[in-house]
């Protein structure tokens, strides 16, 4: 098949390309950076130097490429300040709102068969009820201040990809990604980094939940959704939804870091924000089981910790 990735150069991208040249198919990839063009070329892929902010510009490029398939891995963030979550994540909100609505009039026009676009699982969900939600359990109706417009953003993705109704319109909810070039990469990412000077404390009572998936095991399920998926929204995690209480101290310890400091909530509030305050102790995991029986994909790091500790 002919596959298109917006957002082909980012952490997820890179992964994503090669696994899809490798299966045999035709993969074009997006980049805003001309720099980059030459990366996509080499990995097998028809490079297009383009803004998703650009109708036209991306209306172009479907057009001249004739995808049956678009897959919208665009993001924005070199680094997150959770002090200020939603001006964090301003840019890449707008991906997720204006962007995808561009790629989507672009697919329509073309008549791609498939439609994968990317969220996210874990804080966006209710904070209320079982500590593990599936797919069917409703996001948060009361975000925090700080975190309404990104949730905002991800609620207008995934009702536009799943509302389209002339298209399989997927939406893949990763959980938090670690591996190579992530944010949790034991050779240098900025979490890892963190951690191993202890800026990244358990705050409060540790109990919020994460779910984590390797980027490599993301990019297999994203070929499965590419060539196999129905429309609907599955949930890409692994096997071991944690609070932060088990799994902080546990990647400390599996790069040698000591072991992270515990602050009560009040404090975590005024010295990192509401935002990392939630997130430690209210948000919920995800459940992978219907991206299992639906698409046959299967994580390879079936858990974080063992996959940390093999590392």
């Amino acid at each position: 098949m002919k596959v298109l990735i917006a957002g082909a150069t980012g952490v997820l991208g890179r992964q994503l390309v090669p696994k899809l040249v490798a299966a045999g198919h035709e993969v074009a990839g997006t980049t805003r950076t001309p720099s980059r063009e030459r990366a996509l070329r080499e990995a097998g892929a028809v490079p297009f130097v383009l803004d998703l902010l650009d109708p036209e510009a991306v209306a172009r490029a479907v057009a001249a490429f004739e995808p049956e398939v678009l897959v919208h891995e665009a993001t924005a963030l070199s680094s997150v300040d959770m002090r200020h979550f939603d001006r964090a994540f301003a840019l890449t909100n707008r991906l997720r709102t204006e962007g995808i609505d561009h790629l989507l009039a672009a697919g329509r026009a073309v008549d791609v068969r498939r439609f994968v676009a990317q969220s996210f699982a874990g804080w966006p969900f209710a904070r209320t009820g079982p500590m593990v939600k599936t797919e069917e359990d409703p996001l948060d109706p009361d975000p925090i201040a700080p975190m309404r417009t990104t949730l905002a953003a991800l609620r207008h993705l995934e009702a536009a990809v799943i509302g389209a109704d002339w298209t399989q319109g997927i939406v893949l909810r990763y959980g938090a990604l670690y591996g190579p070039g992530t944010s949790l990469d034991r050779n240098g990412g900025e979490m890892t980094d963190m951690i191993r000077r202890r800026f990244f404390p358990i705050v409060g009572n540790g109990e919020g939940m994460s779910s984590f998936i390797h980027v490599a095991d993301a990019a297999d399920a994203t070929v499965a959704a590419v060539e196999r998926g129905t429309r609907g929204i599955y949930q890409v995690v692994d096997d071991e939804p944690a609070p932060i209480r088990e799994w902080l101290p546990a990647i400390a310890a599996a790069i040698g870091a000591p072991p992270p400091r515990r602050i009560p909530r009040w404090l975590g509030r005024l010295l990192a924000g509401e935002a990392i305050a939630t997130i430690s102790t209210e948000t919920r995991g995800a459940t992978n089981e219907r991206a299992k029986r639906v698409l046959g994909w299967t994580p390879r790091h079936a858990s974080w910790r063992e996959a940390w500790k093999a590392a």
